[in-house]
């Protein structure tokens, strides 16, 4: 592979984003299909269908803006355009809203959603930090948010400083998508400490070698299983779930969860008519 495929699109078309596809639909299936609410948002990667296992009525995908489409037409930053429209007819059995937006400034009100799901939208972020930010503003009090993301510290991310270093002496050596910089899972961590979310889950996957090859790619399939046992850190790629926390902020219990309350204890009254005298 070389630095032509540049764009993560082209990419995950390849043997190895189709493994890595395949990697992450299992991971976003299993962690969305508990999380209940009114309203889920995707930001990013619509290759993934990360909410097709979700249940909340309103599920939104938001395309990334970019600087200029595949045909060269500007693209205004701050127009959010819909794409797609629930009430379609070609809609299908579980119709989701398309737009195209900023991650960094997200058209929905403060505390307005239950579930934002970030494919590798920071990599695609021009800020990701401002983007995280603008995460935990939409989301509601135990809110969560759902992130996958490119593990520096792997084979994959070996494989890509060496492709860098060659392509300073004139090669071409490119391994991964150049999309931006690959936040590290402790990173990310460190930033949702800052942001005041809670990590409920992480977990590592994809730990087959740096190849292009679909047949090589088999030929190491064993190593997920080795991997995730022995160095299960060092996976290719990383998926988090974490919670929004607000001090103060006590749920309502639904009213079928309320407590039966004791019945009162019976009263003693006394006696107003006079007791009769025993006749001896």
């Amino acid at each position: 592979m070389n630095s032509k495929i540049i764009s993560l699109t082209d990419w995950l078309a390849t043997p190895p984003g189709a493994y890595l596809l395949a990697w992450e639909q299992a991971q976003f299936d299993q962690a969305v299909g508990d999380i209940f609410g009114f309203h889920a948002l995707q930001l990013c990667l619509p290759e993934l269908d990360t909410l097709r296992c979700n249940r909340m009525p309103h599920r939104w995908l938001a395309g990334q803006v970019e600087s200029t489409t595949s045909s060269g037409a500007a693209v205004n930053i701050n127009s959010v355009t819909v794409l797609t429209s629930a009430a379609s007819p070609v809609a299908a059995c579980r119709p989701r809203a398309a737009l195209v937006t900023d991650s960094g400034a997200l058209p929905f009100a403060e505390n307005s959603l239950d579930l934002v799901v970030m494919p590798h939208t920071l990599e695609l972020s021009r800020d990701p930090h401002a983007s995280l930010r603008e995460v935990e503003r939409v989301l509601v009090p135990e809110g969560r948010v759902v992130i996958s993301g490119f593990n520096p510290t792997s084979l994959w991310g070996m494989r890509q400083r060496r492709a860098h270093f060659y392509q300073r002496l004139g090669y071409e050596d490119s391994f991964l998508p150049e999309t931006g910089e690959f936040i590290g899972y402790w990173r990310l961590r460190d930033w949702f400490r800052l942001l005041s979310f809670e990590v409920e889950s992480g977990r590592f996957g994809c730990y087959r070698p740096a190849l292009t090859s679909q047949q090589w790619l088999e030929r190491f399939d064993w190593m997920d299983s080795t991997g995730a046992r022995w160095w299960p850190i060092f996976g290719a790629v990383y998926f988090l779930v974490a919670v929004k926390r607000v001090r103060g902020v006590r749920l309502l219990e639904p009213a079928w969860k309320s407590r039966k309350q004791a019945a009162p204890a019976p009263a003693v009254i006394a006696n107003k008519a006079p007791s009769a005298r025993k006749q001896t």
